[in-house]
């Protein structure tokens, strides 16, 4: 491949980034100066890009009873919580540390959906004693765990119940959360059962009824499966008497990574709206939370060439960054675009290489096959990092975790600082 066909790749799904010339920008920021200013691996971010990703969901939800409830899970990091907070989004949480996250960016506590199939007994607690808004239940034993938990604080907890309702997102095994061999959710079939169970405990209060297939969606047939699944379950828990407060659909909406097309958020939920609609539910309160949707793309990892080594068989391009920043190829076979932050000489020739990290793994790897032309020394920006990456992000090998930048416009903010060896040592002890 050569220069021009380089040249002329689409930065899917990410307007946000576009060429000046021959050097990639984010908005108003050209990316190799903040290379230099913040050094490798470096995660930064588009505000405006989370921002134009909300709007969609936010003009779909215009006059219904809605709420946006950002899933932390995808992306933490204080910086990013604090566009969504001030956007007017509520939070999804999965464990007492993302609820201090939420709290520490001012979120209130009843904007607070606290999900997860392994609540412990104290972040429970915690929840509870600072007002939090609901809990997803996922079993009869953390029913009847919040149950106590709530009477020993004498407070009684919102809940509603995640429903496993078997539709199968067509998306991969790992990600897949809604079908009967999932861990998650409360199977269809015993729902009401545990419904009215919930109903007679003392402790607890039924608020809603939640729902949520996987991630990674790209079509609108398993969330409309889904619904109707859903709803039916809506009027037999009525039935027996208990009222349903709200709908969560949970998340799960996909993004372009590669050669998706992924449906817009407002299209998926004019679509969802319709079906509700038609079957007298257009009133009923709404919670969803996405996750990937709003951040994916707003993301990118800058990482230097340190080496490369051709070879017989496989030519390796290794970089600085590597699956302790960016698990998703090694975990999901994921697939990232990875570009040179500056645009070739028309006379350049590429080679194909496989963009591999420093850490000691077969399985370290960014990318394989990949046209590039390159050199040691050069800056590589790698796509649709926003979501499951920095989240996901450790210190195998004793590597302290990189830097997050902010852009707004024309400014860029550092986040996070990245992390030191003396951070990553503290609290051992020989």
């Amino acid at each position: 491949m050569n220069a021009s066909d380089l040249n002329a790749l689409r930065l899917p799904g990410q307007p946000h980034l576009h060429w000046r010339g021959a050097e990639l920008w984010m908005d108003g920021v050209r990316l190799s100066d903040l290379a230099t200013r913040f050094g490798t691996p470096l995660f930064v971010y588009s505000k405006a890009s989370m921002l134009s990703a909300l709007a969609a969901y936010q003009r779909a939800f215009a006059g219904r009873k809605a709420r946006v409830c950002y899933a932390m899970k995808a992306n933490s990091s204080l910086g990013l919580l604090n566009v969504f907070h001030q956007a007017g989004c509520g939070f999804d949480i999965v464990s007492g540390g993302e609820l201090e996250r939420a709290l520490a960016v001012g979120a209130p506590p009843a904007s607070i959906i606290f999900s997860g199939v392994g609540k412990s007994r104290d972040e429970m607690r915690r929840a509870l004693q600072v007002g939090i808004g609901c809990f997803n239940v996922e079993s009869v034993g953390e029913l009847r765990a919040l149950n106590e938990v709530a009477q020993s604080l004498d407070r009684v907890a919102p809940v509603s119940l995640r429903v496993n309702p078997d539709v199968d997102a067509q998306t991969h095994p790992y990600i897949s959360t809604g079908l009967k061999g999932n861990k998650f959710g409360i199977a269809h079939r015993d729902a009401l059962a545990v419904y009215q169970l919930a109903a007679s405990l003392p402790g607890l209060k039924v608020v809603g009824i939640d729902c949520h297939i996987g991630s990674q969606i790209t079509i609108v047939g398993p969330y409309l499966d889904a619904m109707d699944r859903v709803l039916d379950l809506v009027q037999a828990i009525e039935a027996a008497g208990i009222p349903i407060e709200h709908i969560d659909f949970g998340g799960g909406l996909g993004i372009q990574y590669q050669d998706e097309s992924p449906p817009g958020a407002d299209d998926v939920w004019a679509q969802l709206f319709a079906r509700m609609d038609a079957r007298g539910f257009g009133q009923r309160a709404v919670m969803i939370e996405p996750g990937r949707s709003l951040v994916g793309n707003a993301g990118v990892c800058l990482t230097q060439v340190m080496y490369l080594k051709p070879g017989e068989q496989k030519n390796f391009c290794i970089v600085d960054a590597a699956m302790s920043e960016l698990p998703r190829p090694a975990l999901y076979q994921a697939y990232h675009h990875i570009v040179p932050l500056q645009q070739l000489a028309a006379n350049a020739q590429g080679q194909m290489w496989d963009v591999v990290g420093p850490v000691c793994e077969s399985g370290d790897w960014i990318g394989r096959d990949r046209a590039l032309a390159v050199q040691d020394g050069d800056v590589l920006a790698v796509l649709s990092a926003g979501a499951y990456c920095m989240s996901m992000a450790s210190n195998y090998n004793t590597r302290p975790r990189p830097a997050e930048v902010l852009v707004d416009g024309d400014t860029a903010r550092l986040i996070r600082p990245r992390e030191t060896l003396a951070q990553v040592l503290a609290g051992e002890t020989i």
